[in-house]
């Protein structure tokens, strides 16, 4: 069983006076069959709970710094259209109480808690979103991450790994970047991807006819939950392991490169959809710098002398993080030059930074 949170806020240029503003309030709480408790706050302004029928709740809470707080809880099969009655008739009275002081009114949409479809994710730099998601369509635990698959009305069917977003149906920019932005010919070459288990670079790169492409993903599950939930991103190309220009290698990638340096195996185009880089700005005590470090070092000594190595960054907002994957790019076995591109990943709702690397 859902419930349902909304939030009205009002921000004064002064402290209220609990006694006359709560007072003025109590009949409309009554008139909802509402029941009050106050509780102590040791002087902090003042708070009351209001319980009524069907299990609503009402938290009243006048601060003493200037801010009056309500938020109302409720079931989701309540009467909605008798919440907003309520809000409204408790938005109408503050306004005219509060009338000279009051600095901003924000009454929030209802959040939705406990639902069995989860529509709220974050971005990459902390902010929650709601996806209009309806429907979950594929869900399972791997050895190495929880895997979903999810219905968004706007974005089509979208992947996400242990809480994040990775690509949705609508996300074809994503994969262009990722590839170079249509500003390199992938015909006749070897290429090499690094995860992309929801087959969208694979499908993209299969299309412009290459001479081989060798994609390496750790976790089958993922590949089997794309292959039937994100058909419109992959088309066919994970129905089998091997193809006429491509082979998938359902491995660990580090064990793979390492063999293909000892080989002297190279490849002109390397694409790297493995992890964005880490969040964390301190890369010397987070292994999962650790591990970029390694792909990206393995990487650039199977990258042809000619050839590109593409990869993404994170959300433009996070440039700590950016600036220290562009330091690491420094301190590689073998010196290379690099540029980046800004993309907007529409799933993502952020703008996303794309890096391509190259021997100098």
């Amino acid at each position: 069983m859902a419930l349902r949170h909304y939030t009205l806020d009002f921000s004064l240029s002064a402290a209220a006076d609990s006694a006359s503003t709560v007072s003025s309030l109590l009949s409309i709480f009554h008139e909802q069959e509402m029941t009050e408790t106050v509780h102590d706050t040791e002087g902090h302004g003042y708070l009351a709970t209001f319980v009524g029928k069907n299990g609503r709740l009402v938290i009243l809470r006048v601060h003493s710094h200037g801010l009056i707080t309500i938020d109302l809880q409720c079931y989701e099969e309540d009467n909605i259209a008798q919440l907003d009655n309520l809000l409204n008739a408790l938005e109408k009275k503050l306004t005219a109480l509060l009338n000279g002081h009051i600095t901003r009114i924000k009454r929030l949409p209802a959040l939705v808690r406990g639902a069995k479809v989860d529509r709220y994710w974050p971005t990459a730099d902390g902010r929650l979103m709601e996806y209009d998601i309806d429907q979950v369509l594929y869900e399972e635990d791997s050895a190495y991450q929880n895997i979903k698959i999810l219905r968004s009305q706007q974005f089509g069917n979208m992947l996400v790994l242990n809480g994040d977003v990775n690509l949705a149906e609508s996300d074809l920019p994503y994969t262009e970047a990722i590839m170079g932005s249509g500003k390199e010919d992938y015909a006749g070459k070897e290429v090499l991807i690094l995860g992309g288990g929801d087959g969208g670079i694979l499908a993209e790169a299969v299309k412009q006819k290459p001479k081989m492409i060798t994609m390496v993903e750790i976790d089958q599950k993922v590949i089997d939950g794309c292959k039937t939930h994100m058909r419109k991103t992959c088309g066919n190309v994970l129905d089998n392991l091997k193809g006429e220009c491509y082979q998938i290698l359902v491995e660990d990638c580090v064990p793979v490169l390492k063999k293909y340096v000892q080989e002297g195996k190279t490849f002109d185009y390397i694409i790297n959809d493995l992890t964005a880089v880490p969040i964390s700005t301190e890369p010397e005590e987070d292994s999962t710098w650790e591990f970029l470090r390694l792909i990206l070092d393995l990487s650039i000594k199977v990258l042809h002398p000619s050839g590109k190595y593409f990869t993404q960054g994170n959300s433009v907002n996070l440039t700590e993080a950016l600036s220290l994957y562009e330091e690491q790019l420094g301190k590689l076995s073998c010196p290379v030059d690099f540029s980046k591109e800004v993309v907007c990943v529409p799933s993502y709702m952020e703008l996303w930074v794309f890096y391509t690397v190259w021997k100098k």
